[in-house]
Parts: C-alpha cells; sequence; structure tokens
C-alpha cells in the first residue's frame, strides 16, 4: 500500500483495508470472480460523458471489460450526447460480452422519467455524475440481474483488465459480510504527484476540523479512508436501494457519509486497486472561483458541514475563520510531507503551485462556509430508491421501458 495517502486515524477504523501484498495472477482472480457470480451476480456502472468515449483511455477499459465475462450486466450512464452520438454509443459498447444497457439520460424517453418524478419532487435537474449514477443504480435494480454493483470511472488512462474484479472481490465474495468498498491507489501521472483536491483540501480540512470541532467518530471514519474522493466503489445491490447520494462535486464525501450513517464499520472496506492511477486532470486556475477545483472542494466542504451538523455540530462565522487558520497551517505541514515522499519515490512536485492552490482553497472554506450559514437547509441529496418505489411504485417499469425502447428504437437520428 502507499504511504502518499495515508492515514493517521486510530486502528479501529484501519481494519477495513485490505491491502494488495502480491500481484495476484488476473486469469486466477477472474476465475475466483466467475465462481463467486454462481452465487452473487455482479453488475458494473460506467458513468461517462459523450466525450469521454471519444478518448484513448475509453477504447482501453472496454478492450479490458472484453475479458472480464465474470461480470454479467454493464450499465452505461451517458450524459451530453445527441441523437447521432447516443446511436455511435450503442455502436461502441456493442461487442462487449456483457448484458448491456445504455441510459440516454439527454434522450426524451428518460427525460420523460426524469420529469414525472419531478412531479412528484423525487428528481434534481442539475446535470450531473451523481445524478448519473443514481439513475444507473435505479436501472440496476429494476433489472434484478445482480447483488453486486461495481461503479469505475471513464477517464482512468492506467486501466488493467483486473482493475473491476480487484474492486468488487470484497463485495462478490459469499466469505466476506462487506456491505461496500471504496477503491484507493497513488494519483501519480508523468513523474509527478497528481490528486491535489484530495491531498491539499479534503485531507487537511478533515484534520483541521477534528481540531477545530473535535475528534469525533465520524471524522476520524472520514480520515481512515486513503483516498476519500476515490470514484471506484462496490456496493451490495440491497444497500443501493437505500442509499441517497449527492447530485454535485460531493458525491464521493457524500456517499461515505451516507454509508457511516447506515452500517456499522465493520462492514464497509478499502481495497487497493492498483499501483498508479491516471485520468483526466482539471487545470488549477487561481482566479476560477465558481468552477474547477474551486467548485468541487466547496461542494466537498459543504457536504462535511451539513454531515457535521446533522451531529450537532454549530457552527459560526468565528468556527470558519478558525477553520480556515488551522486548514491553512495543515496544508502547509502536509505539503512538506508530500515534498519528501515524491522526492524518495523520484517524483516531481512544484511547490509553489502546490502553495498557491492551498490558499485559494483556503478561502473557499470561507465561501462555503458562508453558503451553508445562508442555507442551513439546503440539501443536493437524491431520494433513494426506496423512498422512490413507495411513492411511484411502477417508476422501475417507466425506467426500465424507457431504456429497452431507446435501445429498440431504429427511428433514432432519423428527423
Amino acid at each position: 500500500s502507499t504511504p502518499l495517502y495515508s492515514s493517521a486515524a486510530s486502528d479501529v477504523y484501519k481494519r477495513q483495508t485490505l491491502h494488495r501484498i502480491l500481484d495476484r495472477n488476473p486469469e486466477e482472480l477472474a476465475y475466483e470472480m466467475s465462481a463467486f457470480a454462481r452465487q452473487r451476480r455482479q453488475t458494473l456502472i460506467l458513468p461517462c460523458l459523450y466525450s469521454e468515449l471519444e478518448t484513448p483511455a475509453m477504447t482501453t477499459i472496454v478492450e479490458g471489460l472484453k475479458q472480464a465475462t465474470y461480470i454479467d450486466q454493464i450499465v452505461v450512464g451517458l450524459d451530453r450526447a445527441n441523437a447521432q452520438q447516443y446511436l455511435h454509443a450503442r455502436e461502441f459498447f456493442k461487442d462487449l460480452p456483457q448484458h448491456v444497457r445504455i441510459l440516454w439520460n439527454d434522450g426524451p424517453r428518460l427525460r420523460g422519467v426524469h420529469d414525472r418524478l419531478a412531479e412528484f419532487d423525487l428528481a434534481r435537474y442539475e446535470p450531473g455524475k451523481g445524478r448519473n449514477v443514481w439513475y444507473c443504480m435505479g436501472y440496476t435494480l429494476a433489472s434484478g440481474r445482480s447483488s453486486v454493483i461495481g461503479i469505475h470511472d471513464c477517464d482512468i488512462a492506467t486501466y488493467t483488465p483486473d482493475l473491476p474484479a480487484k474492486l468488487m472481490y470484497p463485495i462478490a465474495n459469499p466469505a466476506f459480510n462487506f456491505a461496500f468498498a471504496k477503491g484507493y491507489y497513488a494519483r501519480v501521472a508523468n513523474g509527478t504527484l497528481k490528486g491535489r483536491v484530495c491531498r491539499l483540501f479534503v485531507t487537511p480540512l478533515i484534520r483541521a476540523l477534528k481540531q477545530v470541532v473535535g475528534k469525533t467518530d465520524f471524522l476520524n471514519y472520514m480520515d481512515s479512508f486513503r483516498y476519500s474522493l476515490s470514484g471506484e466503489i462496490a456496493i451490495r445491490t440491497d444497500v443501493a436501494y437505500g442509499l441517497r447520494v449527492a447530485s454535485d462535486w460531493g458525491l464521493e464525501v457524500s456517499m461515505l457519509s451516507e454509508m457511516y450513517r447506515n452500517h456499522t464499520v465493520h462492514r464497509l472496506a478499502q481495497v487497493d486497486i492498483a499501483d498508479i492511477y491516471d485520468h483526466k486532470h482539471r487545470d488549477f486556475d487561481p482566479a476560477e472561483k465558481d468552477d474547477g477545483l474551486s467548485r468541487m472542494a466547496s461542494d466537498i466542504a459543504k457536504s462535511l458541514f451539513r454531515k457535521l451538523a446533522t451531529q450537532g455540530t454549530i457552527f459560526s462565522h468565528e468556527t470558519f475563520r478558525t477553520l480556515k487558520a488551522t486548514y491553512y497551517r495543515m496544508a502547509l505541514d502536509l505539503i512538506e510531507q508530500y515534498r519528501a515522499d515524491a522526492m524518495f519515490n523520484g517524483l516531481k512536485i512544484n511547490r509553489d503551485e502546490e502553495e498557491k492552490c492551498v490558499e485559494v482553497l483556503s478561502e473557499v472554506i470561507i465561501s462555503a462556509g458562508q453558503h451553508y450559514l445562508e442555507n442551513p437547509l439546503e440539501s443536493p441529496f437524491i431520494p433513494s430508491w426506496q423512498r422512490v418505489e413507495s411513492a411511484m411504485g411502477d417508476i422501475f417499469e417507466h425506467l426500465s421501458a424507457a431504456v429497452e425502447d431507446d435501445l429498440n428504437d431504429m427511428d433514432i437520428g432519423k428527423s
């Protein structure tokens, strides 16, 4: 396991970590997953933008999934696609050996489902990864084909065919009682240490919160994850049924919060799935206040503030000013640790750029705190599918029909 994202949390929270001590034979691992599939069938969800289908990373992912025959179903959530692009997506995924279904989220049929949900105040209109994942989970539940759901990003440049097996193994293995697994890895690209939002914001912010508001069990739990912003998770299907997800950039953090709220930590795992992980990077622009890394950090911060408030933490302007100062000192100390780690591993790190990033992110704490104080009841959560089905008993039939009708419609794109 990598020291780059190591945890300082207590041992009780470290027991959930599954370390990859040896590199297993991929064929042996796939054979074992196939055996597990006889009891626990598996679905893989791929939330993506259409633009990602045009990248070398996505081609590599599809080639790798052709070997993952232990996976029964692949559900692709397709965002920002017109009719012609949806047709191209059908062609792009057609050679996969699994049962493949594509959710054309911008198509008229799924927009119709969304509008119907909105009539019951059960949907959010803001597009994004969270909403995409939520609909894919809904379709997976509707299909009834699996008891294990895996999710991974679609811009992984260092993808290997055994990644989904490593990710889903803790949930697929009938000998284990895990309900949720989070992938972790080192973020490295072109000889440079990456993962700035996690390294320079989430980790020091959580540790600063522990100093300012106290070392709560929740903050220790969050601090125990080696890469809390990982987009790679596996979850039992029955657990996904009752899961709320956030529609904004707080998706990954809010999902960890929901698992903490609903399950004992001994049923939650983090698993080492890759030596090095590289994907699409967001450029850092100090002047960019409402988008990019600043927007992502703001959504994450508000998610943490809301969770702590539900546990009785009282926030004020003074709290956030103190938190900013504490975070800033924590982040600068961590930069020194990251610099030593990078040099030891022969990696590059730009100290000036890292400190500029921290300066901007420290201001995000104030703006996110101000937003929270002005909107204390705001919630980005999309309701669980359990709640949705209780309000609309036929929702899964409508969702399945929309996906199947899109798949079988030969007239799409002709108008």
